[in-house]
Parts: C-alpha cells; sequence; structure tokens
C-alpha cells in the first residue's frame, strides 16, 4: 500500500509539473502512472476513475498556473473565448461516452497519447507557430471557424479522456491563432479550469463510487498537482521556450514508454529475448541513473578536473556495462541491448552538441569525439560478449577483459597526465604517451585481472599471474601503439584474443 501511494505522489508531482510547464491536462501524466501501477486502479472502472481523480486535481492546478500567467500578462481571452465556450459545452458528452467506452480502450488510448505528446514536444519544443499575432487582437472569421471546429472535438476529449485538451489547445492557439507560447499556455489552463471542474463532476455524477471509494486519494492528489503547478509555472515563465519544450517532451516521452512497456509485458514476453533485454536494459538505467546524478555534482562543485572527470565518465560507462551483461541471461540479449543504447545514444549526443552545457560537460578532443566513442564502446563491448560467452561460452572472460580495459585506461590517464615525464616517441606512438601512464596500465590491468580471478572464486597459481601479466602487457602495448582514438577497438580486441590464446 506505501509502494502504491508513493506512486500516486509521483503522479500528481508530475501531473502538476506538466500543467505548470506546458499547460497540459493533468491526466496526461497521472492517469497512464495510476492505471499501470496501482493496482486500486485495476478493475473494470479504474481507468475512468483516474481520470476523474486527475480532472479534480486539474481544477487547482490549473487555477494557480492561470494566476501566475494573468501575473506576467500571459493571458488572451479575446481570441480565445470561443474555444472556451465550446470546449465547456462539450465535456459532459465525453465524459458520458468515457463511461460507455469501458476501461481497456479508455487506458490504451491515454497510454499511447503521452507518448505522442511526448514526441511532439521533441521535435518543435518552442510550440509557435508562423505568424505571432499581437495580444488582445480579435478573432477574424477563419479564427472564429478554427476556434469552433477545435473547441467541439477538444471538449469532447477532454471529458473523454481527461486529457490532451490542453495540448490540443497549446497547439490550436499557436499555429492557427497566432499566439506564442507562454500566452497560449496561460489561456488554455485558464479554460482547462472550468473544463476540469465542469468534467470532474459529470464524471462523479456519472459514477459516484469515485468519492465513496477514493476520496483521500482525490484530495492527496490535488493537493500535491497544485504546489507542483504553482512552482513549475514560476519556471516556465522565467526560461527559454525551448528549454520547458525539451524538459517537457523528454520526461513524457520517457515515461509514455515505460508505461507501456509496463501494461504490455505480457505481450512483449512472447517475442525473443525481449522480456530478458528489458531486464538488462533495467539493470543498466538503475545503476548509471545514480552514477550520472553523482557525476553531476562533482562536475558543477568542480571537486575534481577536467581531465579525472573525463575519466570518471569512462569508468562509468564501463562499469554500467558490466552491470547490464551480468544482470543477462543469455550473450543475445546482451549484445542487442548494447547495440540498441548505442544506437539510441548517438542521436541523442548529436543533438546535445547544438547546447553550450554540453561542451562545457564533455572535455572532447576533437569535435564529435564522445558520441563517437561511445558507439564504438557499446559497439565493440557488443562483439566481445558475442565472441566470449556466445561462441566460447566464458561469459566471465568478456567481463574481465571490459574492467581490464576500463580501469586500465582510466590509471594510464590519471597518472601519465600529471606524472608523466618520460614521453615514448617510438615511431609507431602519437608522441603523447609516457613510461608512467603505461606502466599504471599495466600495473592496473593486471591487478584487475587478479581481483577478477578472485571474485569468480578461481584459485590463483604462478602460471595464472605470469599469464595476467602477458596479456595485461600487450593490452598496453596496444594503447600504446593505438592513434586517433582507434584504442576503443584496438585495446579490447587484444585483451581478448590475449586471453583466449593463453587459456584464461
Amino acid at each position: 500500500m506505501l509502494s502504491e501511494y508513493i506512486w500516486i505522489i509521483l503522479a500528481s508531482a508530475g501531473a502538476g509539473i506538466g500543467t505548470g510547464l506546458a499547460g497540459l491536462s493533468a491526466a496526461t501524466v497521472m492517469v497512464p502512472i495510476l492505471i499501470v501501477l496501482c493496482p486500486s486502479f485495476a478493475g473494470e472502472t479504474g481507468a475512468y476513475q483516474a481520470t476523474a481523480i486527475a480532472l479534480a486535481s486539474d481544477i487547482l492546478g490549473s487555477a494557480v498556473t492561470a494566476m501566475t500567467y494573468i501575473r506576467y500578462k500571459n493571458i488572451d481571452l479575446k481570441r480565445g473565448w470561443i474555444m472556451m465556450v465550446c470546449i465547456l459545452s462539450m465535456c459532459i458528452a465525453g465524459s458520458y461516452a468515457a463511461w460507455l467506452a469501458g476501461n481497456v480502450v479508455l487506458g490504451s488510448f491515454t497510454l499511447f497519447l503521452t507518448f505522442c505528446i511526448g514526441i511532439r514536444f521533441l521535435v518543435k519544443p518552442d510550440s509557435s507557430g508562423d505568424r505571432v499575432v499581437e495580444k488582445g487582437t480579435k478573432l477574424d472569421w477563419k479564427g472564429a471557424t478554427v476556434s469552433l471546429f477545435f473547441g467541439l472535438t477538444i471538449g469532447f476529449g477532454t471529458g473523454f479522456v481527461g486529457t490532451g485538451g490542453g495540448m490540443m489547445m497549446l497547439v490550436v492557439f499557436t499555429v492557427f491563432l497566432g499566439m506564442d507560447r507562454k500566452r497560449a499556455v496561460g489561456t488554455s489552463t485558464l479554460i482547462m479550469t472550468f473544463t476540469a471542474l465542469i468534467a470532474s463532476i459529470a464524471h462523479i455524477v456519472i459514477h459516484p463510487a469515485i468519492v465513496q471509494e477514493k476520496l483521500g486519494i482525490l484530495l492527496l492528489c490535488a493537493a500535491v498537482a497544485t504546489v507542483t503547478s504553482l512552482v513549475s509555472a514560476h519556471f516556465a515563465n522565467r526560461v527559454a521556450e525551448k528549454t520547458v519544450g525539451y524538459v517537457t517532451g523528454i520526461i513524457l516521452t520517457v515515461m509514455g514508454a515505460f508505461l507501456i512497456g509496463i501494461h504490455y509485458w505480457s505481450v512483449i514476453e512472447t517475442i525473443p529475448y525481449a522480456a530478458d533485454m528489458l531486464g538488462c536494459l533495467k539493470a543498466f538505467i538503475l545503476y548509471i541513473v545514480p552514477c550520472v546524478a553523482l557525476l553531476l555534482i562533482i562536475h558543477f562543485l568542480q571537486i575534481a578536473p577536467r581531465f579525472v572527470f573525463r575519466k570518471l565518465l569512462h569508468l562509468v560507462a564501463f562499469t554500467c556495462v558490466i552491470r547490464l551483461i551480468t544482470a543477462a541471461a543469455s550473450w543475445q540479449a546482451a549484445s542487442l541491448t548494447l547495440v540498441l543504447i548505442a544506437l539510441a545514444i548517438y542521436p541523442i549526443l548529436a543533438f546535445a552538441e547544438r547546447f553550450e552545457w554540453y561542451s562545457e560537460l564533455f572535455t572532447e578532443k576533437k569535435p564529435g569525439e564522445i558520441k563517437k566513442s561511445l558507439l564504438l564502446l557499446f559497439f565493440t563491448i557488443a562483439l566481445i560478449t558475442a565472441a566470449a560467452w556466445g561462441m566460447l561460452d566464458r561469459q566471465k572472460l568478456a567481463v574481465a577483459v571490459i574492467l581490464m580495459w576500463g580501469v586500465g585506461d582510466a590509471s594510464a590517464a590519471l597518472v601519465g597526465i600529471p606524472f608523466g615525464k618520460h614521453r615514448i616517441s617510438w615511431r609507431l606512438t602519437d608522441g603523447r604517451k609516457s613510461v608512467e601512464g603505461s606502466l599504471a596500465m599495466l600495473a592496473a590491468s593486471m591487478g584487475t585481472g587478479l581481483i577478477c580471478f578472485m571474485a569468480f572464486g578461481h584459485p590463483i597459481t604462478m602460471i595464472d599471474v605470469l599469464k595476467l601479466f602477458v596479456m595485461a602487457a600487450l593490452g598496453s602495448l596496444a594503447e600504446l601503439l593505438s592513434k586517433e582514438g582507434n584504442d576503443t577497438v584496438f585495446v579490447p580486441l587484444t585483451l581478448l584474443v590475449a586471453g583466449i590464446l593463453l587459456g584464461i
């Protein structure tokens, strides 16, 4: 029961944030979480009750959001009054249709709508049309026609699913009626205050058990959503439109995809390797999220020098991969998940490169280095996993190779950059590496290999120590001879081949 209330509070907070940031209906966030993660909303009328609670929470949340936008003079009812009248008139009809539709239709529609709205914000974060009309300009006949058509359809949809109304009003106000985003959000939340009131009353009249069974949950959701709406509305009025759009899009897209996966888990389990891959992805996310949070704290507090922070990023990347591999039930699931993560991360980093914070967060030796390195990292580890675990049935060898490579590479930089006095200027090297850094990699790789032996429960003999020394030495030599970032591929493959030939 406690875990359910935690989800209810998180759902309400997310709903308030969505309302304050972008004028989204509370149900956009709240309903999917309630019907998927809260057992008390799993019955035949669960989705209908969740929608009613979200609408009731929207009353005060939208009201305080609208008051905040009014304070910043971002309301334009001269261009929104027709939409308001039409939407209010159709809410009750939509509520009755929702009761007739049932739980399956309503729940599934809401899940996919949340995901699609998130994608929409990522594609067009500023929500602005090509033509922005001055505040207070009266509607012409085209604007009145558009308002009439969309007002009737949005009103019905708001009553039906309790969600999408805020988003659709935002699109109509910006794209068709020429409002900027802040005026559109302010006007839509003002309208949503009344639509939520009418629709929630209609839901409760049609199904009184909502109040009889879940009055405490309704009051808790309303309180949390109201507070978070107020905070996020102040934030939205003070930052750039694109920032608000991107934040909203990321939250809704990730949440929508997550909840769709949970809701259709029984179907996903029938797909080969799908359930195992999602398990790998879950282990990866649960490990990397707190690590990234810690790294961000280190970065903003400037606790470590830039080259140390860069290597900490590398260590997190290596160790999160180890967590993924050890959580996998098969090498196929591990390798496929690694490839999919690489393909997902690359466009995200390519998109992030356009922002100033990206260059401040990452120290790149040349443009595009980070995204290329991560792509090569995950593809290389997928290859190592397939070769060591898939072909040779040696999962532990794959883990040892990755750790020896990752810890050794980090040690080479952490020692070589501040303490490297004797540069190695062989013809085949790039002249930037030092004796101290190479020796540090050799020692760290060998030490990591010995730790892996002990962690895996294998007795260590002098022959094993000698084999690990040769393996680590070859890996260090491969790193020394690598140029232009080729060590991401050359070093781990050298370690893998050495480990296989030495019978480790």
